[in-house]
């Protein structure tokens, strides 16, 4: 999604000083580095808000929001990689975007810079934004990144060169690819908002019109499903696959979509499935962008006032609230653990559920 700028904020500074301020005198006081090189006595973050009792089989009561990392600028697309032979079963990676970067966090070691540049590999200066976003694993294991400066969908080979998937759609270059997600059957899923674009909607670079949600075959045919959304961002499907939830993140519309998926993977006609608008009305930070569907079917989507936990039938059960604009999540660890990327910083929570198909996975 789009970086937040501090034009709304009362100080003519913004706030981002003073937060980096604060988050050195706490991991000074708890005495942590920002890389969270120990992973005893984390700072916590924001609180979990419960609107239901429901959310009691999925949160335990009194679950903290652990800080793992901080000092980036705005990071996104949050994916964790399975590796047998670590440590922990695996590690995070995450976008930096304004930095161009993709960044590894390993538990018990902290962070280091995994690929520079991530999303943008022209010359000179690209926006404010160049950098990879959404972040995923293929069924090779492979990274798969969504390029804003680049414009494109890109794999990452074994070999360390990279290969573009796609972008343009019929001839035209894509926005700036955002967010993506697979299916069982290898085509990829993905939204095409122009955040990435220096100047965004208004860019003179954009070739396209729309803003649309596209399906990348296994076999490389590229297929618009739909250009309804004024600003599609977060995807993810329902744990059968015959849902696909999108999220718009726009500030007069901040709504999740729910689209049927037909048999011949395209779409049906969608409907609504949450409105946020309200929350922000009432200035709760962020919108509707990234989001995660866990093994029943509930969705864990960021939005304002943090991550919303809705369930299949639309009902919210509760919030996790950093009192951040939240960008996205996923899950990692044995599939229980929710990471979150949180504005500058890296934080995690412990759920009693898992990601849908994670234990398939195994």
């Amino acid at each position: 999604m789009m970086k937040y700028t501090p034009q709304l904020l009362s100080s003519p500074l913004g706030l981002r000083p003073l937060k980096l301020l604060l988050t050195l005198l706490i991991t000074q006081v708890a005495g942590l580095s920002l890389t969270a090189q120990d992973t005893t006595n984390l700072p916590n973050l924001g609180e979990v808000i419960k609107l239901d009792p429901a959310l009691d089989a999925l949160i335990e009561p009194g679950t903290k929001i652990e800080v793992l990392a901080s000092g980036f600028d705005w990071i996104e697309g949050p994916v964790w990689v399975a590796e047998k032979k670590h440590s922990y079963g695996g590690y995070l990676l995450f976008s930096d975007i304004p930095q161009n970067k993709v960044v590894r966090w390993d538990e018990g070691i902290g962070i280091k810079t995994f690929l520079k540049p991530s999303g943008y590999t022209g010359r000179g200066k690209y926006g404010g934004e160049p950098g990879s976003n959404g972040l995923a694993i293929d069924a090779q294991g492979r990274l798969v990144s969504c390029e804003h400066g680049d414009r494109r969908l890109s794999v990452l080979t074994k070999k360390g060169g990279k290969r573009t998937l796609v972008d343009n759609y019929q001839g035209k270059r894509l926005n700036s690819p955002n967010d993506l997600s697979y299916h069982p059957n290898g085509d990829l899923y993905f939204t095409d908002p122009p955040y990435g674009l220096p100047q965004r909607y208004d860019d003179p670079r954009r070739e396209l019109d729309f803003c649309g949600v596209y399906r990348l075959s296994k076999s490389g045919e590229l297929t618009l499903l739909s250009k309804e959304l004024t600003r599609p961002n977060g995807l993810a499907f329902s744990p059968d696959h015959k849902t696909l939830y999108v999220a718009q993140s726009d500030p007069q519309a901040a709504i999740w979509k729910s689209f049927p998926v037909k048999a011949d993977g395209t779409l049906g006609k969608s409907k609504v499935f949450y409105d946020a608008t309200q929350a922000v009305l009432e200035k709760l930070p962020g919108l509707p962008d990234g989001l995660k569907v866990d093994e029943k079917g509930n969705l864990w989507a960021t939005g304002p006032g943090g991550v919303y936990i809705l369930t299949p039938e639309g009902k919210l059960l509760g919030r996790i609230s950093t009192g951040e604009r939240t960008s996205n999540c996923a899950w990692g660890n044995d599939g229980s653990t929710l990471y979150l990327t949180s504005d500058m910083y890296l934080c995690r929570i412990q759920t009693k559920t898992h990601g849908a198909g994670w234990k398939s996975k195994k």
